[in-house]
């Protein structure tokens, strides 16, 4: 199988290269950055990346996105993740995008190359490989998440709104909206909250309570 590699560090990516072939894989490029790495996996199609998540030039979240980009773009490329330090929120969309042929480990689990070639063998194969760091930590995130923290930007607005009393018309004119986009929002808002209808409860003030206990939690 061929792979396509991107890694900014020199060094790391000649012994990358090293361990990836005597794992009985082709490297057909090695990448210093996420725009050369597109560049090879478009001419290349290969069927297995494996690819840094902190590149240049910004050395944040280049390599992860670009990972996404392909995950996107080429269904049947399957994708290795390696990184320094659990980025939680990268390593969730990761997964969620597609849980088949996807890998997320630590740089200190290359150390073990007998662990490195297995994982990417399982990787290439089709399987799901994530260091039990990252799955720790992504348990110990799903336990404490905040169902306020799926909401986006505009959501919140609406809510904060919808919070201070205002009706779906009052919210569409204060944001410069229609109101049929107020109501998408609000339905959004309930399904994220977890609020599915019932002839019991009134989910309009129960999103409104939330927020409201989510504020004083903050201010405590």
């Amino acid at each position: 199988m061929q792979v396509v590699l991107a890694e900014d560090s020199a060094l790391l990516r000649d012994g990358l290269v090293r361990l990836i072939t005597e794992g009985g894989f082709e490297v057909v490029a090695a990448c210093p950055d996420a725009v050369t790495f597109l560049e090879a996996v478009e001419q290349h199609r290969p069927g297995l990346v494996v690819v840094d998540v902190r590149m240049p030039p910004t050395f944040t979240s280049e390599g992860i996105r670009a990972a996404l980009e392909v995950r996107e773009r080429y269904p049947d490329t399957t994708v290795l993740v390696l990184s320094q330090y659990v980025e939680e929120q990268y390593a969730t969309e990761l997964v969620a995008s597609r849980a088949k042929g996807v890998g997320y480990l630590l740089k200190d689990r290359v150390a073990d190359t007998a662990d490195f070639i297995a994982a990417l063998r399982e990787v290439a194969g089709g399987g799901t490989v994530l260091d039990p760091e990252v799955v720790m930590q992504l348990l110990s995130r799903a336990r404490n998440a905040d169902p306020l923290d799926r909401l986006t930007p505009r959501e919140r607005e609406v809510l904060g709104l919808m919070a201070q009393g205002r009706t779906n018309a009052a919210i569409a004119q204060r944001l410069f909206i229609g109101e049929g986009a107020v109501e998408k929002n609000v339905s959004s808002i309930f399904t994220k909250l977890d609020l599915p209808p019932t002839d019991q409860d009134h989910r309009r003030v129960l999103a409104v309570l939330r927020w409201l206990d989510h504020g004083s939690q903050e201010q405590s």
